[in-house]
């Protein structure tokens, strides 16, 4: 499987699994074959992530992203786990 097939399938996968919490703006963050697998990171807003008090007062700032890390054999193309990435802030 190449780059873009890994990143579809990635991002499916992820529109799937979350359907149900109505998430959007989803996106590619990061890719990287690591021996036989792609790990896709793909991030994506929830509607609990937009609006509210933390909006207001931080404007763009207050938005904020779900990032997953999705983990895909290359050789059956299925998804083997889907995990949590948690970004550091930048100092």
């Amino acid at each position: 499987m190449d780059v873009k097939e890994a990143v579809k399938l990635a991002k499916d996968h992820v529109a799937d699994l979350f359907a149900e919490e109505g998430i959007g703006n989803v996106g590619l963050e990061e890719i990287e074959q690591v021996g036989r697998f792609w790990e896709v990171t793909v991030g994506f807003s929830r509607p609990w992530d937009q609006g509210g008090l933390a909006t207001i007062t931080l404007g763009q700032k207050g938005l904020r992203r779900s990032f997953k890390v999705i983990r895909i054999d290359n050789q059956t193309r299925t998804v083997t786990s889907v995990k949590d990435r948690i970004l550091q802030d930048a100092k």
